[in-house]
């Protein structure tokens, strides 16, 4: 039998997935192993546009929903935070 993932497990999964997908829909050929371990501002070397920032939040919030069984409001806050620490700049 496969063992459960802790709160804690289910939330670094979810930082991993949720940064993944950042790059899916933003069209970069990037993953979450590119960037482990890296210090610097990463983030800052690729971008997306204002619509590709939404339908990533949009994404997230129901991933989270979902993965984390959490409401709303709560997975709201979260992206928010997700996308103020390791979203992309907006660019057109």
């Amino acid at each position: 039998m496969a063992k459960r993932l802790t709160r804690e497990q289910k939330r670094e999964q979810a930082l991993i997935d949720i940064i993944n997908q950042m790059f899916v829909i933003a069209g970069h050929k990037v993953t979450y192993d590119d960037l482990k371990g890296r210090k610097d501002d990463w983030f800052n070397e690729w971008t997306m546009t204002e619509a590709q920032n939404e339908e990533w939040k949009d994404w997230g919030i129901a991933y989270l929903r979902k993965s984390l069984k959490i409401n709303k409001i709560l997975a709201k806050k979260e992206m928010l935070w997700f996308n103020l620490q390791w979203g992309l700049k907006c660019a057109e």
